[in-house]
């Protein structure tokens, strides 16, 4: 039996309200639950009340970038392991990206992007976060049922000794 997916937090992260309304529009009907930040400030904020399967960040953003905004996300425990793919307009430029990446990125797209190739990669980490999700449910239903075994052996044993 399939179960019914419920949708996954993505955090999109852009300074500009149109950049944010094209990635809505490129990752709807994705059974998503989107929430935008204007700023790396708010990302952070919105970012400790959520858990996110994906973050979208703009490099580029007056203030706090996104570099800073994603080391101080990499830094968190369990928070660091959040993939986070660095949106930029800014021209290609391998400082930027090996700084990217430095700080806990896992991809680095240039504005604009191919739309399909972005909701490509927003998938693959959708469902490595649901496998994940799946697999922490299921250690702990085995650590329940260990834990369960482990006091009938008790029992069993307390009642052959007597």
């Amino acid at each position: 039996m399939v179960k019914d997916e419920q949708p996954v937090n993505i955090l999109l992260v852009d300074d500009k309200p149109a950049n944010l309304m094209a990635l809505e529009a490129v990752l709807e009907g994705m059974n998503l639950n989107l929430i935008k930040a204007n700023s790396g400030e708010e990302a952070l904020q919105k970012f400790m009340l959520e858990d996110y399967a994906v973050i979208l960040l703009d490099v580029r953003m007056p203030e706090m970038d996104g570099f800073e905004t994603a080391l101080t996300i990499s830094q968190r425990d369990p928070s660091r392991k959040t993939p986070i793919i660095f949106l930029t307009a800014a021209h290609e430029n391998e400082v930027d990206k090996t700084r990217a990446y430095a700080v806990g990125a896992i991809d680095y797209l240039l504005k604009p992007f191919v739309p399909a190739v972005l909701r490509t990669k927003v998938s693959i980490l959708i469902d490595l976060y649901r496998n994940a999700e799946d697999m922490r449910e299921l250690i702990v239903k085995l650590k329940s049922r260990n834990q369960e075994l482990e006091t009938k052996n008790l029992l069993l044993n307390a009642k052959l000794s007597v």
